[in-house]
């Protein structure tokens, strides 16, 4: 059969997109070739329904084919030229920005969001074509129609969640960006949308998570519904944890200078949503290893959103030891991250990295621990000897997300899930939040923790023997809630955004970034010396990327670039 539409798209058009051209918007909805009419089969509708889902970024090939945290103080790119770099040197302007092809891919996935939302208007209509829906001749038919009704539904509110998820990672990086209301303009040569401003686009993505709620699906796992294929989907959780990082990041400094209460309250109020609903407590002592080690985290209740990964080697490649076969040292820890994991018991003057924090040995891989069946020797002559070409600048290699010795010569692989959202992120959230609306301990009506009682679940969780928090001034608090999420985030692409939002980065991102230089004494114990690794540049106008020189071009001035750029 034909349909006709209002709007026509090929799938593979909108999926070819997605790998992104630099002047998707060009700030009006300028759209492709496409034919007049479409072939329509059954399976159509649910491809369109999976479009939107395409442009999701891991975190795990962000930069550099690699993770993100170069970026920031969490760690230094082992190779001599890297987009990391950019970062680093505050040399980031309209002509190169690594991460412009986001840009673009989340325009792409706003689109694809609007596009089948179009495309579905009909679409139980659709989805009884060919089918006894009455039931009379068939009841299957009639039982197999209501089901694909309830998905249709299903997906149309997880279509206007992607859209709230895809704007509240541009204005993440951008501020304030054109917000999209249409799949198209009627008219190619009109339309120019101009930016909304931050909180204008705050609002969009409350309102569309807002009107979804009852709509999503609640969990998919236990749902009879459920079918291999949703794996991946949006839910509410999911919905609400969108809202509560962006509620967050909207009553952070940069984007809050007067510091609004009542938006640090709506932050507040959004995490507690969130809490309330998953009911949910953090087990104690938790093997945190475990939880980031392959599928650690599938089907764990810690889990909110994740993206899964076909079984691959390119994290180990990228960031193993140079001196372990295959590997490239990638991504190295920083001292800056290390000297943060606390000490849980007496130090040892010979040992820096004993009786610390336990999420430290889960996280870094530390001289003189095991990695890949040996032991790590960066001391002159070691098998890891630091002059040697490619090693470690910092003394520190990655271990979190990674399998420990893959084969790396015989091709050997694993899954790896990135993890987008999870309980312990809301926590921090929440935590944060509060304090900065009501303080450390006040708990107002409705709220069932206090700031306090949510940062304790996040420590208890890594190790009860990590100190107690016992101060009562805000002040201080914040601190600590810093010091936590910089620790229990690690390498989750949260530390650079974390210091754009608190206005940080300008004091803590223009600070040489640290390591450790290794040697032996004359009694062959492990000497380190904390050394400067690399000089590191921000620069006030890098509190926002800059839009594409080409954008803005294409634009006519309808687009204002960000200050300074």
């Amino acid at each position: 059969m034909k349909r006709n539409n209002r709007y026509l798209i090929l799938l593979s058009a909108v999926v070819i997109t997605l790998a992104g051209c630099d002047n998707f918007l060009d700030t009006r909805i300028d759209t492709f070739t496409t034919p007049d009419r479409v072939e329509t089969r059954y399976n159509t509708l649910w491809a369109f329904a999976n479009a939107f889902y395409a442009p999701l970024q891991s975190g795990f090939n962000i930069m550099d084919n690699n993770l993100f945290a170069s970026a920031s103080d969490e760690a230094q790119q082992t190779a001599a030229v890297s987009n990391a770099a950019i970062f680093n040197k505050g040399t980031i302007n309209a002509n190169i920005n690594p991460l412009t092809s986001l840009y673009s891919n989340y325009y792409e996935g706003i689109r694809a969001a609007h596009f089948f939302l179009d495309y579905a208007k009909d679409g139980e209509e659709f989805l009884a074509l060919n089918r006894d829906t009455s039931g009379i001749a068939n009841i299957e038919n009639r039982i197999n129609y209501e089901k694909d009704v309830r998905s249709l539904n299903w997906y149309r509110a997880e279509a206007k969640v992607a859209m709230a998820y895809y704007y509240s990672e541009l204005i993440k990086m951008y501020g304030g960006v054109p917000l999209v209301t249409t799949t198209m303009d009627k008219d190619p040569n009109k339309g120019a949308i101009p930016r909304s401003s931050y909180d204008d686009v705050v609002t969009h993505i409350v309102g569309l998570i807002d009107s979804q709620l009852d709509h999503l699906q609640v969990d998919w796992a236990t749902h009879p519904d459920n079918v291999a294929s949703r794996a991946g989907r949006f839910d509410k959780a999911t919905a609400l944890a969108i809202k509560a990082r962006t509620l967050l990041y909207a009553a952070s400094p940069r984007n809050n200078p007067a510091n609004d209460k009542d938006k640090w309250a709506k932050a507040a109020q959004a995490a507690h949503d969130l809490i309330v609903f998953k009911n949910y407590t953090m087990p104690a002592n938790r093997d945190y290893s475990a939880y980031f080690s392959g599928t650690g985290a599938l089907n764990n209740p810690e889990s909110i959103y994740l993206i899964r990964k076909t079984a691959s080697n390119s994290l180990e490649k990228a960031n193993y030891p140079i001196s372990t076969p295959g590997g490239n040292s990638g991504v190295t820890p920083t001292e800056n991250l290390v000297s943060v994991y606390e000490y849980v018991g007496p130090a040892d003057p010979s040992n820096p990295y004993f009786n610390r924090d336990p999420r430290l040995a889960a996280t870094v891989v530390t001289n003189g621990s095991k990695w890949n069946n040996r032991i790590i020797d960066q001391s002159p002559g070691g098998s890891d000897d630091m002059s040697k070409a490619n090693t470690s600048r910092t003394g520190y290699y990655l271990k979190k997300f990674m399998i420990d010795n893959l084969n790396l010569t015989q091709d050997g692989t694993a899954q790896h899930l990135w993890i987008m959202y999870r309980y312990a992120e809301v926590l921090l959230n929440y935590a944060e939040a509060m304090n900065e609306a009501y303080g450390p301990d006040a708990k107002p009506s409705g709220f069932t923790l206090s700031a306090r009682q949510a940062l304790t679940q996040v420590r208890n969780s890594a190790s009860t023997s990590l100190a107690t928090i016992t101060t009562t001034d805000p002040n201080e608090f914040r601190n600590a809630v810093k010091r936590e999420r910089q620790v229990e985030l690690a390498f989750e692409d949260h530390r650079y955004w974390d210091l754009i939002r608190w206005k940080n980065a300008d004091t803590v991102l223009n600070k040489p970034v640290r390591g450790v230089r290794v040697s032996k004494n004359m009694n062959d114990v492990f000497v380190y010396q904390v050394v400067d690794v690399a000089s590191r540049t921000f620069m006030q106008r890098n509190y926002y990327l800059p839009f594409s020189r080409a954008e803005v071009v294409n634009s006519n001035g309808t687009l204002v670039q960000n200050d300074d750029y």
